[in-house]
């Protein structure tokens, strides 16, 4: 339902990477049904556009409009930002959620994958940062939010080779998280970060992750009661909703019959 705590972010923009799937399209949902106006982006927006058609015929307050941009690539990052100026005013909720795992070894993996990781779920994370608090700052924002999508590998090196470089670009998440929150209290203001740092969320990940091995992508999503990706969305509308004086670090989650 909708809460008392949310009502300060009706009307309010929000940014949703990786919207099209999985945990950004579960989160994207929830944010519309609190009435934010949310620019949903992926490289391909088909899904998102049908998310939105669902939002509007359920009757939700607020709006999701499909931005298609490849996160991978700077100039698109910040030619979308510009339009979300010239359309929206500017950003005021920024949801780092786009992030990929590519099966790639330290001792045997592609030098491609790694830099795909590295693209999307550390540099992409950056510069989408510092551009939704340049675009708070010039417009005086003082209470926005900006949450990183983490994962639980950001916190632990688990003995699987194929998630190993994963695990070093969410380690850096957790780095860019906290020096962020260090940097935001230098800047005196009240804009706060926030990392929901997920276990197995029952998702297209692992699809992603063994595309060469469906079978044992789906293996790994019913060995146990995995999280869901509305379980997620909780999270962040848990996180936006605590009062401006109470800033959420880390939420760090699993499901309850995860071993790692």
């Amino acid at each position: 339902g909708r809460t008392v705590a949310m009502e300060r972010w009706t009307g309010r923009v929000a940014l949703v990477t990786g919207a099209s799937v999985g945990i950004g399209a579960a989160v994207a949902r929830a944010l519309v049904q609190h009435g934010m106006k949310v620019v949903g982006c992926a490289r391909s927006v088909d899904k998102i556009e049908k998310l939105a058609a669902e939002c509007q015929s359920a009757g939700y307050p607020g709006t999701l409009i499909p931005y298609k941009c490849d996160l991978s690539n700077e100039e698109e990052i910040l030619s979308m930002f510009s339009a979300i100026k010239t359309l929206h005013q500017g950003v005021d909720v920024c949801i780092n959620n786009a992030g990929l795992a590519r099966p790639e070894p330290l001792l045997s993996g592609k030098t491609e994958g790694w830099r795909t990781m590295i693209d999307v779920n550390v540099m992409a994370v950056s510069i989408c940062t510092r551009e939704a608090y340049q675009s708070m700052k010039e417009r005086n924002i003082d209470d926005g939010h900006i949450i990183n999508i983490n994962s639980m590998n950001g916190h632990s090196v688990v003995p699987q080779s194929v998630v190993h470089f994963y695990s070093a670009t969410k380690y850096a998440v957790t780095a860019l998280t906290e020096g962020l929150r260090q940097e935001l209290r230098e800047a005196k203001t009240h804009i706060r970060a926030t990392c929901i740092s997920p276990g197995l969320v029952e998702t297209g990940f692992a699809f992603k992750l063994h595309d060469n091995d469906p079978e044992r992508a789906a293996a790994t999503y019913e060995s146990i009661r995995c999280l869901k990706a509305e379980d997620m969305a909780n999270a962040v509308i848990y996180v936006l909703s605590a009062p401006p004086h109470v800033q959420i670090g880390d939420i760090q989650m699993r499901p309850t019959e995860q071993i790692s």
